[in-house]
């Protein structure tokens, strides 16, 4: 029997394993400095605002306040937003764009569902703010690179919640992949996520405060349903097409990123997309459920990617954090914060000075600070945002068409597939569309 060794995060900060502390995004975004106003003097408090202050965003708040200085919250459901602000003194408001037009606010934390997620960093980048943008980063394909392009135009630091990219042991991971520890790789094996259903809800009362028709937003509303507000529920707005695009962009968007970093590939993406098995057949939920059934029943059809230089990635029982790594003289799995080997020496050998070096971030929310004084990219910038969540929708696709699909990542376009292009967008409700020109 083979044998494997780990590391988590405690272990590796022990090997004591020298670092470069070099940006490794591809080509010339690696050492790119980002042109802005004058820079924030080192002890000058940096004015945060957030947009959507949920489960997840109130998490992110709390790390922002260690670093800066919480000047307002905006949320649909006004009482949060109030009840948020309050132990900081800041101000609260139902309409973001009332946040954005502050001039103490600095930087936003964007962690409103993925529907409303990239028009809210669009408003942002326009108002000159820097953000940290929750992920899955998009809702569509198109967003993507819409949001991508204000970013640039308007010369934001950007910090995609792909926290992944700064823990030490994924890092190490996929530097050992990049570097060749396991030969040419193959194959790589991930998590069989499954993509999202329909929801026909029963409506409930609104609760006071929340402007219901607003958190629809670019949407069509439906009845609201705290099994649909909630985004991890019974089952949440994550699991319904319309909101969001089930744990394939969920848990897929940790996964995919690290599968994307291992092989390189953050400015590109797979070439081709398709799926095996039983034909994609999604349930509507009509009364609030648990998801397991659901989840099993949409991660059929199986979903394949192949990228141009021969690995094929599989989705099936590897980590939901991100992949088992397959080449000709081994293994390496990587997961959250934990990296194991097969053979057992492959993770205990030092990256060496002349090694590939990755984007060296030990806190995430750190790194967005530290970039927003320095005008630097940051560990998980926007376009490895957009092209991690990508390659998430690239499977969905797949198994909604049921067939092989051929993607030109350069183009952003399917190939020859007039109909498949037609899932690189939605349609938005008036008042809600993207802008013509950023």
């Amino acid at each position: 029997m083979s044998q494997s060794s780990s590391f988590s995060r405690r272990d590796l900060l022990k090997r004591g394993t020298a670092v470069a502390a070099a940006s490794t995004l591809p080509s010339l975004l690696a050492s790119r400095v980002l042109g802005a106003p004058a820079q924030l003097g080192a002890n000058e408090q940096i004015g945060i605002g957030i947009i959507g202050p949920g489960r997840q965003g109130t998490g992110l708040l709390q790390q922002a306040a260690k670093l800066g200085r919480v000047v307002a919250t905006a949320d649909v459901n006004l009482p949060r937003a109030q009840a948020v602000a309050e132990p900081f003194g800041a101000k609260a408001f139902q309409d973001y764009r009332e946040l954005l037009d502050l001039k103490e606010v600095d930087a936003v934390i964007v962690a409103t569902p993925d529907h409303w997620r990239v028009l809210c960093c669009i408003h942002a980048a326009q108002a000159g703010k820097d953000m940290y943008a929750e992920k899955c980063l998009t809702l569509t394909i198109r967003e993507g690179r819409v949001l991508t392009d204000a970013v640039r135009k308007y010369k934001r630091v950007f910090q995609t919640g792909s926290q992944q990219r700064s823990m030490a042991a994924n890092r190490l991971g996929c530097e050992l992949v990049r570097n060749g520890r396991i030969g040419k790789v193959h194959t790589v094996i991930g998590s069989n996520y499954p993509s999202p259903w329909e929801c026909r809800l029963p409506a409930q009362p609104i609760p006071e405060g929340l402007d219901w028709d607003r958190w629809c937003g670019p949407v069509d509303p439906i009845a609201f349903n705290n099994d649909l507000y909630t985004p991890r529920a019974n089952p949440g707005w994550l699991s319904f097409r319309r909101f969001g695009g089930g744990e394939m962009t969920g848990w897929g968007s940790h996964g995919l990123d690290q599968i994307q970093w291992a092989l390189g590939t953050d400015e590109s993406g797979p070439v081709e997309v398709w799926v095996e098995g039983d034909k994609f057949d999604p349930p509507v939920f009509t009364e609030p459920a648990p998801r397991a059934e659901a989840e099993k029943r949409c991660s059929q059809p199986m979903i394949f990617y192949r990228y141009a230089d021969g690995p094929v990635v599989k989705l099936d029982n590897g980590p939901h954090g991100g992949g088992i790594f397959i080449g000709d003289k081994g293994r390496i799995t990587i997961d959250r914060a934990r990296v194991t080997s097969d053979p057992a020496e492959i993770v205990t050998e030092p990256i060496r000075d002349s090694d590939i070096r990755l984007y060296e971030s030990d806190d995430h929310m750190r790194n967005w600070f530290d970039c927003m004084r320095s005008r630097k990219l940051c560990a998980a910038d926007v376009e490895i945002g957009h092209r991690s969540a990508t390659v998430c929708h690239l499977g969905n696709i797949a198994r909604w068409l049921n067939r092989k699909l051929r993607w030109d990542p350069k183009k952003e376009v399917f190939v020859g597939d007039d109909e498949a292009n037609t899932y690189l967008d939605r349609a938005r409700r008036k008042g809600y569309e993207l802008p013509d020109k950023v």
